[in-house]
């Protein structure tokens, strides 16, 4: 930790460190996987072909290493909006441009088995960190980039996936429609789940939601993909379901977004667009 930061304004020291996540330039790479659980951090990092630990600082534990070729690192966000955004807003500054979710979630419709994964594509923004930065209006999306590159990972590693909106909450009890301590529950809340399932929402998390709107704000690249260890209509729950799945669908991401973004690079086009590829 930097024993002196710029300013209360600027919390980072004089060589760019970064006041939470503790990395600075250099430290990260353009490619960042972002698990809530810190714990989360070596299962994914242990896939790659080498990494090392950058740093660790409360709930934020960063790797960075090499998936092939292909430089990438890890940062655990925590859980909810408000850690996410930090780690957001740190990332970028110290050099990242490219941001996955590598999660957990709750679904909501009976296909969706515990055990498969979840590619978002857009957000319903029920936080209350990403109001914070712009108008409840502003979508949550998923970069479509992001999102072919998860489903293009996932069809090759034959990986049971759903495509779908995802709302996020700050609340994992009465938010997500659980009840709380006591049994507390509100009446908007005792509908939730009614309402998201009439609305198409396909699941419940707690961070995609603000990652996605920083990133849209500030010019990145965000998507997610999560593993489902709970399905509300058939009121299961299996801790860890489907977590090394998500681990190796945002890996194999990684991968497929590298080899796209050289395809871009040496065609020098902005935007990736399937025939790119021919060239």
């Amino acid at each position: 930790m930097p024993k002196k930061v710029l300013s209360a304004e600027r919390p980072e020291g004089s060589s760019g460190v970064q006041y939470h996540i503790q990395c600075g330039p250099g430290d990260v790479a353009r490619y960042v996987l972002l698990p809530g659980d810190p714990g989360r951090v070596s299962l994914i990092s242990a896939g790659w072909s080498a990494h090392r630990e950058v740093a660790s600082h409360r709930e934020y534990v960063t790797h960075t290493g090499r998936i092939g070729r292909v430089a990438v690192s890890c940062t655990s966000t925590g859980i909810g909006g408000p850690s996410a955004a930090i780690a957001v807003e740190e990332l970028l500054r110290v050099g990242a441009d490219t941001l996955i979710r590598v999660g957990s979630t709750g679904a909501l419709k009976k296909d969706v088995r515990v055990g498969d994964v979840v590619i978002t594509t857009g957000s319903v923004r029920l936080d209350g960190t990403s109001a914070q930065y712009v108008w409840r209006g502003y979508p949550a999306m998923a970069d479509y980039e992001v999102v072919q590159a998860l489903i293009e990972s996932a069809e090759k590693l034959g990986k049971r996936y759903h495509l779908g909106v995802t709302a996020s909450t700050d609340s994992f009890y009465p938010g997500q429609g659980r009840p709380g301590f006591r049994g507390y529950i509100t009446h908007a809340s005792s509908h939730i789940i009614d309402d998201a399932k009439a609305a198409k929402i396909v699941n419940f998390e707690m961070e995609s939601s603000t990652i996605f709107t920083l990133a849209g704000l500030y010019g990145a690249r965000a998507g997610a993909v999560c593993a489902v260890l709970a399905n509300r209509e058939s009121n299961q729950f299996v801790a860890g379901a489907g977590i090394s799945d998500a681990v190796e669908v945002a890996n194999g991401a990684i991968l497929i977004l590298a080899s796209w973004d050289a395809a871009m690079a040496r065609a020098k086009k902005k935007y990736f667009y399937p025939s790119l590829l021919k060239h």
